[in-house]
């Protein structure tokens, strides 16, 4: 984890006292079965909570101390916890295995990140919303290849993102779901030395459900899809931020990042205002990206289960999460604070002579009796002047001019196919659509 790139709310969910913290919750909550059932006495659950009750803190350079000599986390962790206790902690983890801890920890982890990206998913919805309603009709060239195709409005290409990280979004809400288990099953998962009731008790206290079947872990499937949610994720983030860095380029000029009082876009050219932050963001897509092979690679783990996708999971967990985490929270802010221009829109759309109109009057040729062949032929030879000229030439002039066209399209109905209006007549449909409303 990078502190540039990490927000404190996420990033307090993976320090090492909350993990810690929640290691204890594990441990008491499946004491506190054990005793019920009468496993264990009820004196020793009763004291476990009783020194958490008064022991606000936990003494983590203490813990690590102890692991230097053990070489076990876990070990180390519930040997300090006797030493705090006394004698009625050697009741606790009875039956239990490190996984049990650990998988169900990371999970409630997990749970607790998926729970503010979704925030952060909804900021950024909203984000979006906002400006999608406020450009609905804001005129501008659609481009396909990076090449004019035909008109759109910045309206709709806020409320594709919008409909992008709704996507997002219900995919999160599923894999938080899946991810969202606790296994208190012992060794190999066959609750041999520890009743299934105890883990029932643990995952309802935790918000958790309960494992169908595990090994001596929790099947990484569940991870794989997480991390890899997390990825898809990452890729719409950089798929918007794309566009912002097209839209701010200085020959097009459409939208730019807002640029603050006193910023400085170079340290060589004072008069540069480059799109810093979506580009970062492009490179924090990437990272995130990057976590969701080592996540697959974690699911083929050996029999009942080995440890190789345990030092993966200590990068992974973190740092996907606090870096999904600021990205969002930075793309919100992009997007709410973008800088919009619809007279360079309009001047953009109009710079190439009419070329923008020219399946209309393909098919408009088609409608008056003439092979699409021809049809094509007829616009494309005057569509070709224009690009020649760059845009020095009309389309519409050039189509008038020419004889093959005229014969069958008359001036007013060949200006007719140059109106503009005419390309946004669905955009009510496609809001409606997308946002419930047309506004």
């Amino acid at each position: 984890m990078v502190p540039r790139y990490a927000r404190p709310q996420m990033t307090a969910i993976w320090e090492p006292e909350a993990r810690f913290r929640i290691w204890f919750e594990i441990e008491a909550h499946a004491t506190d079965a054990l005793a019920e059932l009468g496993v264990v006495p009820k004196s020793a659950a009763k004291a476990l909570w009783d020194w958490w009750a008064t022991n606000p803190s936990i003494d983590v350079a203490a813990i690590d101390a102890i692991e230097a000599v053990t070489k076990h986390d876990v070990i180390a962790f519930l040997t300090w916890v006797a030493q705090q206790v006394g004698e009625e902690a050697r009741f606790m983890h009875q039956g239990m295995t490190s996984s049990d801890v650990l998988d169900t920890c990371l999970n409630v982890q997990l749970a607790r990140a998926a729970d503010l990206l979704i925030a952060d998913l909804d900021a950024l919805l909203e984000a979006i919303k906002r400006r999608a309603f406020e450009h609905k009709l804001t005129p501008t060239i659609g481009r396909s290849h990076g090449i004019h195709a035909e008109p759109v409005t910045f309206g709709l290409k806020m409320a594709e993102a919008y409909a992008e990280f709704s996507r997002c979004k219900a995919r999160l809400i599923a894999a938080r779901e899946d991810v969202a288990t606790c296994a208190i099953s012992g060794a190999v998962g066959t609750f041999a030395n520890i009743d299934p009731r105890v883990e029932e008790h643990v995952a309802a206290k935790l918000g958790l459900a309960v494992e169908p079947v595990s090994t001596q872990v929790i099947p990484r499937d569940r991870h794989a899809m997480f991390f890899s949610t997390l990825a898809v994720i990452a890729g719409s983030i950089e798929r918007l931020s794309v566009e912002v860095r097209h839209l701010q380029r200085t020959e097009v000029l459409e939208a730019e990042e807002y640029f603050s009082p006193g910023q400085k876009g170079s340290s060589a050219m004072p008069h540069k205002r480059n799109p810093v932050l979506t580009e970062n963001l492009t490179g924090l897509a990437r990272m995130v990206r990057a976590y969701a092979l080592p996540a697959l690679e974690n699911v083929a783990l050996w029999h009942e289960r080995d440890i190789s996708h345990s030092s993966v999971e200590r990068f992974i967990g973190p740092d996907a999460t606090i870096t999904l985490d600021f990205a969002l929270g930075r793309l919100t802010g992009v997007i709410d604070k973008l800088l919009v221009y619809p007279e360079r829109m309009m001047k953009n759309m109009n710079r190439m002579g009419g070329l923008i109109h020219s399946q209309r009057v393909l098919l408009a040729l088609t409608q008056a009796g003439v092979s699409r062949e021809d049809s094509y032929a007829m616009v494309q030879r005057n569509a070709m002047q224009v690009w020649q000229s760059d845009g020095a030439h009309s389309l519409l002039d050039l189509l008038k001019a020419d004889p093959g066209v005229s014969e069958h399209l008359s001036g007013p109905e060949l200006e007719a196919l140059f109106d503009l209006e005419y390309h946004l007549k669905h955009v009510d449909t496609i809001f409606t659509r997308v946002f419930g409303t047309a506004g």
